[in-house]
């Protein structure tokens, strides 16, 4: 049997992030998706879809996402049920996001919320600035001309010596043969 969610939306309020108290870390989110569709008006509506995430994770969420943060989220469709202060029996049903990718840049998304009116978000305390240089800025080959160039003709490291990168594309076919492939 599959139960398999994956949604791509905008935020519409910062993530909750609470801890259980045994300590582990609950966000609790909704994620508004257009609809495939539009109405009679020609507008197209959303669905607004709540969402909850779980440990590390869900504390990443928080350090790296806002409202209106544009987002993937995977994971599965739970339904549950509790009892309210009045006694009635509520049922939940919500999206338990196992993975999520953010989805635009930092740029991109202080662009959507000077647009739409938002504060800006300092993204976490955990979040590097841009300033500061990340593990994944430098490149392992050894080009410092071009950080994000993984290997290939591109302009920024034509003439490059790539000698340490095995895949490098030096203009030369590879031959593989059948007796290559494990399988």
């Amino acid at each position: 049997m599959i139960n398999r969610a994956i949604l791509v939306g905008r935020l519409t309020r910062d993530p909750d992030l609470r801890y259980t108290a045994s300590g582990a870390a609950v966000a609790t989110f909704t994620v508004a998706v257009n609809r495939q569709f539009t109405n009679q008006q020609g507008e197209r509506e959303a669905d607004f879809i709540n969402c909850v995430m779980w440990r590390k994770p869900a504390e990443n969420f928080a350090n790296f996402t806002h409202k209106g943060s544009l987002v993937g989220i995977d994971g599965r469709i739970q339904t549950r049920s509790y009892e309210n202060q009045q006694g009635t029996r509520v049922y939940v049903t919500e999206v338990v996001a196992e993975n999520f990718s953010l989805l635009e840049s930092r740029t991109e998304a202080d662009r959507y919320r000077e647009q739409h009116g938002m504060t800006q978000n300092n993204y976490g305390n955990n979040a590097p600035s841009q300033n500061q240089a990340s593990q994944f800025d430098s490149n392992p080959f050894g080009d410092s001309q071009s950080n994000n160039s993984f290997g290939g003709n591109t302009p920024a490291n034509n003439g490059a010596d790539n000698s340490a990168d095995p895949f490098a594309d030096n203009g030369q076919s590879i031959d593989i043969s059948d007796d290559d492939l494990p399988f």
